[in-house]
């Protein structure tokens, strides 16, 4: 069974993380959805790669999905924490006990900052980790919390996203998806 996936994106977003986020997604099979949070499908990322968005994120609201995974990067975290849509189903994943994953600046700028952390241990990029309240495995590559997955930065996306696939999938999936693509 497919299962559905949310990524949702911004101008500033970390490209590295939100590339390696959706295209391991997909190669495991899961259907992923690409939201621009901007007001506009195409967004220019942090390192200036352009990304077209499959749609805005007000079209995605009303939708369940199995994960929503958000990617880092400056201003791009800040972007995703100020969406009021964002938000609201940030809160609704976590209400429902279904799968949150951010990386880089996200889990303290986005999850944290909205109290979606709370109890739970949880990893950052190093420039953030002041920000998390819970500091015990800030130093952990990634981060498994309950419904939560966190991870680190750019250098830790490929090894974050085989994560997610497992949590999804199982782990036979994910050494599938890990093994031709030489990880």
């Amino acid at each position: 069974m497919d299962k559905t996936v949310l990524v949702p994106v911004a101008d500033g977003t970390e490209e590295l993380e939100a590339v390696a986020l959706i295209d391991v997604l997909r190669r495991a099979g899961a259907t992923v959805t690409v939201a621009s949070v901007t007001g506009a499908r195409q967004i220019t990322a942090s390192r200036g790669v352009v990304i077209v968005a499959d749609t805005l994120i007000e079209a995605c609201v009303e939708k369940a999905y199995d994960l929503v995974v958000l990617p880092g990067g400056i201003p791009g975290a800040e972007h995703l924490r100020d969406s009021a849509v964002l938000t609201r189903m940030l809160k609704r994943q976590h209400k429902n006990k279904r799968l949150v994953g951010a990386i880089c600046a996200s889990p303290a700028v986005v999850l944290e900052h909205h109290g979606l952390l709370a109890g739970r241990q949880a990893t950052c990029h190093p420039g953030f980790v002041d920000r998390l309240t819970a500091r015990d495995r800030v130093a952990a590559r990634v981060v498994v919390d309950g419904n939560y997955l966190t991870s680190r930065g750019p250098g830790t996306a490929v090894e974050f996203a085989l994560a997610l696939v497992e949590r999804l999938y199982g782990k036979d999936k994910m050494e599938a998806v890990a093994a031709p693509m030489v990880v």
